[in-house]
């Protein structure tokens, strides 16, 4: 061995460096329970809140006659109300996955816009039709709290839009988006879709008088939706579903009860 020769140097002996540990994968859903539990919590705060303070301000302009309380309980006060804490709920969702967690909201909740809308559109029709068949074998009740929207035109206008629209959406992000993927990643796919049907089926209970059977068609709705969204990975693919389903139902609703014709009589 030559002198200058050093063996330290010699490439066959350097030992190649040690790779470097993996990067740890992004837990998905990046949010926990406890932040389902915020959400879930400002969901039921802020439109009581809200419809608060829209009653005292409807009180001065609209139902000088009345309490604030019995302002709080009109329609139209509570519709306003919803709408505004959509916005507010929506605002804080993002600004926690996006603030806190620093990930794109529409990718954390695997936002996933399909490309075949219609087959999506008809399993929401078919899917009501199917339910509606199911109910005439239930104990449905002719009168529920929520015909207190269909009462008057406005109310019942509004009612509609947001039931194919914002209530559909904000739906969908809660339970599909948030609750359901946080469920999953801890109890499994099957226990966590029946899970969030049922906890969909209860959001809804107030609304239908805690009518069992209409809770329960409700609950089978929530059991289709959530299994969309575990099928498809995709909230969107679920809210397609859910918009149709509403959509179908009120149109049914109002060709069934010659609506459009009576809501035309009661503006003229």
């Amino acid at each position: 061995m030559s002198p200058s020769h050093n063996p330290e140097l010699d490439p066959l002996l350097i030992e190649a460096p040690s790779a470097l540990p993996a990067a740890a994968p992004l837990r998905d859903p990046v949010w926990s329970g406890w932040d389902v539990l915020k959400i879930a919590i400002f969901m039921f705060i802020s439109p009581l809140v809200i419809d608060i303070l829209l009653a005292f301000v409807a009180r001065q302009f609209a139902f000088s006659g009345l309490s604030w309380q019995q302002a709080a309980q009109k329609p139209v006060v509570e519709l306003s109300a919803e709408v505004l804490s959509y916005a507010v709920v929506l605002f804080f969702m993002i600004a926690l996955i996006e603030g806190q967690y620093h990930r794109r909201f529409i990718e954390a909740i695997h936002w996933n816009w399909p490309t075949k809308l219609w087959g999506l559109a008809a399993s929401g029709a078919a899917l009501l039709i199917g339910l509606q068949v199911l109910a005439h074998f239930l104990p449905i009740p002719k009168d529920v709290p929520f015909e207190e929207f269909f009462k008057h035109p406005l109310e019942a206008y509004l009612t509609s839009i947001l039931a194919i629209s914002v209530g559909p959406l904000m739906e969908e992000l809660f339970f599909r988006g948030f609750l359901y993927p946080v469920l999953a990643r801890s109890l499994g796919v099957a226990f966590s879709v029946f899970l969030t049907a049922f906890a969909f089926g209860m959001l809804h209970a107030m609304q239908l008088g805690f009518a069992w059977g209409a809770v329960f068609i409700i609950f089978l709705v929530g059991l289709a939706l959530t299994i969309v969204r575990a099928v498809t990975n995709s909230v969107a693919c679920s809210l397609i579903v859910h918009i149709s389903y509403n959509f179908t139902l009120t149109v049914l609703t109002f060709i069934g009860t010659d609506g459009f014709r009576h809501l035309e009589r009661l503006n003229t």
